[in-house]
């Protein structure tokens, strides 16, 4: 399938990487500040902001760049400043640190009812679920829990020193007990399915032992809901030898297995536990291809197997840079990043409620309601599409969601369910064990028609942040037209005029309701879009005129005195966490208070929804925290940020409703995204929307909408600079935030053409692959890249003494 561009290929910072090998710098050194010469970032490592230069009458072009590199660099610092720390030990899921790859995933943390005795490192495999689709997508294919490992020692456990080093994405440190010390180290391969732990005891704890649990082979859902009729557990796994290596094989009984294998060595001083995951359906080869990677990483000493996988992460942070001076929040953000790449590759399982870690959840599969759109969106601005699972597998399993929608309908319309297996299958309606697409009029089924138009949503945003024409043509366009087609045959015409839509379901709230704002919203949103991109793609489409019709005749988003309802005849009037009522605020941007009315009916909205309390849950406040940004409101979306943090965000950074449930704190990384920049509706917005506490930013290499790549620095309260490179020669039209007059310079210090507004927009003539950097008049500010100084210390995350 067409996939977008790689970032990778042609990295945009202007640093070295440093050499796996090169020793890190201590974490209090002050290092050496960058210089920079025309418009070119020079890189530095400096963890204080930078002086604010004299300003200088204009002169001649400045020549052509040097680029400065440094061994120690602000990467390193941010990194490094945010590693997360336990000085007690974790003794639950969202205590503990956490490691992955998209698909194999450890969470770690004492073990229940020993606490003092063992420590578990969890082992779970996003790949791994069952396959008995008449029990539905919960139950019948939900993903199954495979078991862990117990680090059991020779002593009672007194203390632990553990750090999760972004940086390397590896968990160190010491264990200490009765008998002696552990030295640990352990990480999740980056591009091999592979736990590594290598071990160290003093002489007293040298007998040491790991032990693996296999969980029982049945749905999480199981100790939440009653079992659908006919439904067991699968048989118990199997344990075998097979040389050095030992093998848990897991039968299922719809055919395939799934298998964990693992192999201890000992080398010098240390022990090493390598373990690995497969899964395989319906034929019974994942025993062999554990086998042979145990066999193959087995060979390799810690050292060298985790080389590659330091060169991966390495690589990755070096995408994107954002320092604010919020130690708090600057740490949180650094560790969404690494979340989200422990937990999501392209080619992985569109991330589930828990992520790659599995624990006990009653939503144990894929939801797309909302918690799929949230898990993705920070991928755009921080500049990580290779991350971008929802684009390939909507792709991938198209054919599937026509047949998610009933059957009259399939030759045109497609749909995707609340919950789906990887494949975006359903499975069959069983009593709480998934919840198909459903039609409009109807219930039962529940209508929940608008959740493929939303995950769409997505893949435009992929679309309008690489400009890679291939996702417009080969899946964005043809699938939002059988999205929308689905909605089309059930508009009818009122006796006003308008089309109206009969009851649908706006999700979580619990009522069916005609012109639900929810679908209303959605369905204006796709026919725009269609219009747009047809368009864009020369496409004649004869569904065009319609496409237009709707646009100009649906019915009004229905509202009362407290702003938006649900739809028409039901009104906000409980506490609930989901905007399913308000998406054209956000994140559609269909409405975004353009005028005095319409800033005023967000307003009221907002207030009345967060006015409920009750239901409220974490990501109603990441929503607030965006709506407000919007509006340009940064203190009341850091004080959203704020209420977020304190009632909700566990001591790792994750995020529980009765389960493991990964959405909401990626959402929170978003949410500093739409403060520090939006792009919706044409325009880059630089700085739109600070909290005035944060008198010092620095943004490096965000993507924008558009294929440009930003930065730009803020200091003592005032925007210094803004630099953009176009990807696709798209226009480019930035409000910059620069009081005063402003000069446009290309990347040899030559001016660029551009035309500027009253309000601070300027139009710049950008050509692919072109820069421009904005400074006001006459300024030649320091173009060094650096992390802020924190305006307070904070306690790190994990759990500090």
């Amino acid at each position: 399938m067409p996939t977008a561009p790689d970032p990778s290929r042609t990295p945009r910072t202007e640093a070295s990487s440093p050499s796996p090998s090169r020793p890190s710098p201590s974490r209090r050194t002050v290092l050496a500040t960058g210089t920079a010469i025309g418009g070119t970032l020079v890189v530095g490592g400096a963890a204080v902001p930078a002086r604010a230069a004299t300003p200088a009458a204009p002169g001649p072009a400045v020549p052509a760049p040097t680029t400065v590199h440094s061994p120690g660099d602000s990467w390193r610092t941010v990194l490094d400043d945010a590693d997360l720390l336990w000085q007690k030990l974790p003794k639950a899921w969202y205590e503990g640190p956490y490691l992955g790859n998209g698909r194999l995933g450890s969470g770690i943390y004492a073990e229940p009812g020993a606490t003092t005795r063992a420590i578990r490192f969890n082992v779970q495999h996003s790949e791994v679920q069952d396959h008995r689709p008449e029990f539905g997508s919960l139950f019948g294919l939900a993903r199954l829990p495979i078991g862990h490992f117990t680090l059991e020692p020779v002593g009672t456990i007194t203390g632990v020193e553990w750090w999760m080093r972004l940086r390397t994405a590896q968990l160190e440190g010491t264990v200490t007990t009765t008998a002696g010390t552990l030295e640990l180290r352990a990480f999740v391969h980056s591009t091999t399915d592979l736990l590594t732990v290598e071990v160290t005891p003093s002489a007293g704890e040298q007998d040491f032992r790991w032990v693996f649990h296999p969980a029982e082979a049945i749905s999480p859902r199981a100790a939440f809901k009653p079992l659908p009729d006919g439904y067991t557990s699968n048989p118990p796994a199997l344990t075998e030898q097979h040389g050095g290596t030992t093998a848990a094989v897991q039968p299922l009984l719809a055919g395939g297995q799934h298998v964990t294998a693992w192999r201890e060595r000992t080398r010098g001083a240390g022990r090493t536990l390598y373990v690995t995951v497969a899964h395989s359906h319906p034929a019974a080869t994942a025993r062999d291809r554990a086998l042979r990677t145990v066999k193959t990483a087995s060979a390799l000493p810690y050292g060298p197997l985790a080389a590659p996988h330091r060169t991966w992460w390495d690589r990755f942070y070096r995408k994107s840079f954002l320092s604010l001076p919020d130690a708090r929040l600057q740490r949180f953000y650094w560790i969404q990043l690494y979340k989200t790449a422990s937990a999501a590759r392209k080619d992985a399982p569109v991330m589930a409620t828990s992520g790659p870690w599995l624990e006990p959840t009653p939503w144990p599969n894929t939801w797309w309601n909302l918690n799929v759109q949230l898990e993705y969106w920070l991928i755009h601005g921080s500049n990580h599409l290779e991350l971008d699972a929802v684009t390939r597998a909507l792709s991938e399993f198209r054919d599937q969601l026509s047949r998610e929608v009933a059957a009259p309908y399939r030759a045109d319309s497609a749909g995707i369910p609340r919950t789906t297996d990887p494949q975006l299958v359903n499975g069959a309606s069983v009593a709480d064990g998934g919840y198909g697409v459903g039609i409009p009029g109807q219930d039962p089924p529940t209508p929940e028609v608008g959740n493929l138009t939303w995950a769409l949503h997505n893949v435009w945003l992929s679309y309008r942040h690489t400009m890679d024409e291939s996702i417009l043509r080969d899946t964005l366009f043809p699938l939002l037209r059988k999205a929308v087609n689905y909605y089309l045959h059930f508009l009818t015409p009122g006796a006003d005029g308008k089309l109206h839509l009969p009851a649908t379901f706006s999700p979580e709230y619990g009522a069916n309701a005609p012109d639900c704002n929810y679908d209303l919203m959605l369905l204006r949103w796709g026919c725009r879009t269609l219009l747009d991109s047809a368009e864009q793609l020369g496409v004649h489409d004869p569904l065009t005129a319609r496409w237009q019709e709707v646009l100009a005749r649906l019915a009004p988003y229905p509202v009362d005195a407290n702003g938006f309802m649900i739809g028409a005849g039901v009104p906000f009037a409980q506490s609930h966490r989901h905007y399913s009522h308000m998406l054209a605020v956000y994140p559609l941007y269909e409405l975004t208070g353009a005028t005095a009315g319409e800033r005023a009916l967000i307003e009221k909205s907002l207030a009345h929804w967060v006015g409920f309390e009750g239901a409220l849950q974490g990501y109603t406040f990441t929503g607030a925290a965006s709506m407000s940004a919007l509006l340009g409101k940064g203190e009341d979306a850091l004080k959203y940020l704020g209420q977020l943090m304190s009632r909700f965000i566990q001591a790792n950074t994750m995020y529980k409703e009765s389960g493991p449930v990964i959405e909401t704190p990626l959402s929170a990384a978003q949410s500093l995204h739409d403060m520090v920049c939006q792009s919706w509706g044409g325009t880059i917005r630089v700085f739109p929307a600070l909290p005035a506490a944060w008198r010092e930013l620095t943004v490096h290499d965000f993507r924008t909408q558009g294929a440009f790549l930003l930065s730009a620095v803020r200091e003592e309260g005032r925007t210094r600079w803004v630099r953009l490179t176009s990807e696709a020669g798209a226009p480019c039209v930035v409000r910059h935030g620069i009081d005063g007059p402003v000069e446009i310079r290309d990347r040899h210090g030559r001016p660029l053409a551009h035309e500027e507004s009253a309000d601070g927009t300027v139009r710049i003539h950008l050509r692919k692959g072109d820069s421009a950097l904005i400074t006001a008049r006459g300024d030649r500010p320091d173009l060094a890249i650096r992390p802020v100084t924190a305006n307070e210390p904070a306690p790190r995350w994990g759990l500090p003494a």
